[in-house]
């Protein structure tokens, strides 16, 4: 599997033959994203060096009628970048340029290879910063959190990617590059910048982002509850939600979790515990001491042995690096580890953690829990060894009953890794032949030949039953498209 000769000339006289492989090491490097259960090798891997070598790469790919997809920083956790048979790939981590940095209209223009915590650090000294921050900050792409919708722990409190995302720069399949939003919320027309948002790179590919910048907090808290029951921190966060302090983050480490960071980073954690609630809380200096203290009793009414509050930003700071290290610890004490991104309403958590529990002894596998309690947003991590085909295989089974949970409780099957590869057949026990048939349409206004990510987020058989196309929704798309293809400004 390599580039054909005529092909592998052209794009290199657009890239460079440094930045057009097709080697068996890189081949192999690329088989897969950070969800390593589904690998493929690619047909060969190009680096665009800015958005012009990036049009004629997918005109070049377009013409010649073959399936492509951009990949960032391969950090994605549902497969959504995992090449199919004979697919390019075009790697975006050269586009990391920071554009355009406006203070007075607190937006930071960026590429989409620049990390995401690299935003926030730029502008920290000047008092800003860029609030989605998933765990995988320090390696994460903006053009991926776009892709995914991406959250973290303080979009409980402030939202997700599409909250903080203003405008864009987008090459469509067929290389035409369009500008979606602009450089303030609420412009003019369809929301083509909510709809790309979170399409999982079917839509088109992203070039420039226009973020929006949050004033940096006067002052945080940061609390430790600590349980002895994970039920019991599950009562908690629904109490602390229910009086009406929303927190910029809380989060559930259970027992596992909690020893593994411990072997690895030594946050202080209790071991003997069997969760904890990380809670944080962001305002003003005059107040937030009341509110504190008030989630302090919260958690104490509702089973908590002890709540510990951050002295001084290292110990703040100590507590966060846990949990945003959290996956990469459990490395310590399992050689794979497969998670998930079920979403639940927050009432119901304390009975489908149980549930999930029962399906990791049903299976015979360790499931350990970190997650965005706040939100309902569950990332359970089973553990397996991937040696093993029989454990494998008992891993897949465990994974999707767990999504069937969050399903019956009235949940959905992503909160921000996306459905990718690996949720997209559960799409049909979540929405009917007439939903998934109308995303197909609108997905084919902008991708009509499916040469764009082919095969992920919504399933395609036999074109979900041939049923009529919905031409109200799908000519509305494609007119708003048109009038952004042939103004070329924001829509």
């Amino acid at each position: 599997m390599a580039f054909a000769p005529r092909i592998r000339e052209e794009l290199t006289q657009i890239c460079g033959s440094k930045w057009v492989k097709d080697d068996e090491v890189t081949l192999y490097t690329y088989r897969s994203d950070g969800l390593t259960l589904y690998t493929k090798l690619p047909m060969g891997i190009v680096y665009p060096a800015n958005s012009e070598e990036l049009v004629r790469v997918v005109k070049v790919l377009y013409r010649e009628k073959l399936t492509f997809l951009a990949r960032g920083a391969g950090t994605g956790l549902s497969g959504g970048a995992v090449p199919q048979e004979d697919t390019v790939i075009i790697e975006m981590d050269r586009l990391k340029e920071i554009h355009d940095i406006d203070y007075i209209n607190r937006t930071i223009t960026v590429g989409p290879g620049v990390v995401n915590l690299r935003i926030s650090e730029k502008v920290r000294p000047n008092g800003y910063h860029f609030v989605p921050d998933p765990s995988s900050q320090k390696a994460c792409t903006i053009g991926g959190n776009v892709a995914e919708n991406s959250g973290g722990p303080h979009t409980l409190k402030y939202g997700v990617t599409v909250n903080h995302v203003l405008g864009m720069e987008v090459v469509l399949p067929d290389g035409e590059l369009i500008q979606v939003g602009g450089d303030f919320h609420n412009q003019p027309g369809p929301d083509l910048l909510g709809l790309i948002n979170g399409s999982e790179g079917t839509f088109g590919i992203v070039t420039k982002v226009v973020c929006r910048l949050t004033p940096n907090p006067e002052k945080a808290v940061t609390l430790l509850g600590i349980f002895d029951s994970v039920r019991c921190a599950c009562d908690a966060v629904s109490a602390v939600i229910r009086s009406g302090t929303v927190p910029a983050a809380l989060e559930l480490i259970d027992k596992t979790v909690i020893y593994a960071v411990e072997q690895t980073l030594k946050p202080g954690f209790p071991q003997d515990a069997e969760a904890v609630l990380i809670v944080e809380l962001e305002d003003l200096i005059d107040g937030i001491g009341n509110d504190a203290a008030k989630v302090e009793e919260l958690l104490m009414q509702n089973g908590a042995q002890k709540v510990e509050r951050a002295k001084d930003d290292a110990e703040r700071a100590r507590i966060w690096r846990a949990r945003k290290e959290s996956f990469g610890a459990i490395g310590r004490i399992s050689p794979s580890y497969y998670v998930q991104d079920g979403v639940i309403p927050r009432s119901k958590l304390p009975e489908v953690i149980e549930q999930v529990e029962a399906i990791g002894k049903k299976y015979n596998l360790t499931v350990a829990n970190v997650f965005h309690a706040g939100d309902g947003n569950l990332h359970p991590l089973i553990l397996y060894n991937y040696k093993d085909a029989d454990e494998v295989e008992r891993t897949h089974h465990a994974g999707e009953e767990i999504l069937k949970v969050c399903l019956s409780c009235g949940g959905a099957l992503s909160g921000e890794h996306g459905i990718g590869l690996e949720k997209r057949k559960l799409m049909t026990d979540l929405y009917s032949e007439n939903d998934l048939e109308n995303m197909n349409w609108v997905r084919e206004c902008f991708n009509p030949e499916s040469l764009l990510n082919p095969s992920k987020a919504i399933p395609t058989p036999g074109r979900c039953g041939e049923s009529k196309r919905p031409v109200h929704i799908s000519d509305d798309i494609a007119a708003s498209k048109m009038v952004a293809r042939k103004s070329g400004v924001a829509v």
